[in-house]
């Protein structure tokens, strides 16, 4: 396996919606398949750096911390597991070390998610 640095572009969303645009997080998953379907497959264990780049209106006042990183990485995830975690034995039970962080970005076209993929030997 090669290494696979990627910058996927999209609005990361966590758990589904109940109101407000209640599609959204859908399309994010989507989005995540669409952009992450022609990588190479991950065939072995690996280390994963994701940043989730969130624009401001997913800090507002009341949650000025953003959102839980455990609920994006879920979505995030279960999305790469139709895609380059697809032929992987256990999914994405490949992923040995992970390093996870979000930061706020100035508008949403700079939206989206930049992913590392190291190859280890374990």
């Amino acid at each position: 396996m090669q290494y696979i640095t990627v910058k996927i572009s999209g609005i990361p969303y966590g758990k589904d919606k109940h109101r407000g645009d209640t599609e959204a997080p859908e399309r994010w998953s989507q989005a995540v398949k669409q952009q992450t379907v022609h990588l190479p497959k991950v065939k072995e264990a690996c280390i994963m750096k994701v940043t989730f780049l969130l624009p401001s209106d997913k800090y507002p006042t009341d949650f000025p911390y953003g959102p839980d990183l455990d609920n994006l990485l879920k979505r995030f995830q279960d999305a790469l597991n139709e895609t380059i975690f697809s032929e992987t034995q256990g999914k994405d039970s490949c992923v040995i070390s992970m390093n996870v962080t979000k930061t706020k970005v100035m508008n949403r076209e700079e939206a989206g998610v930049h992913l590392e993929i190291l190859p280890v030997s374990v």
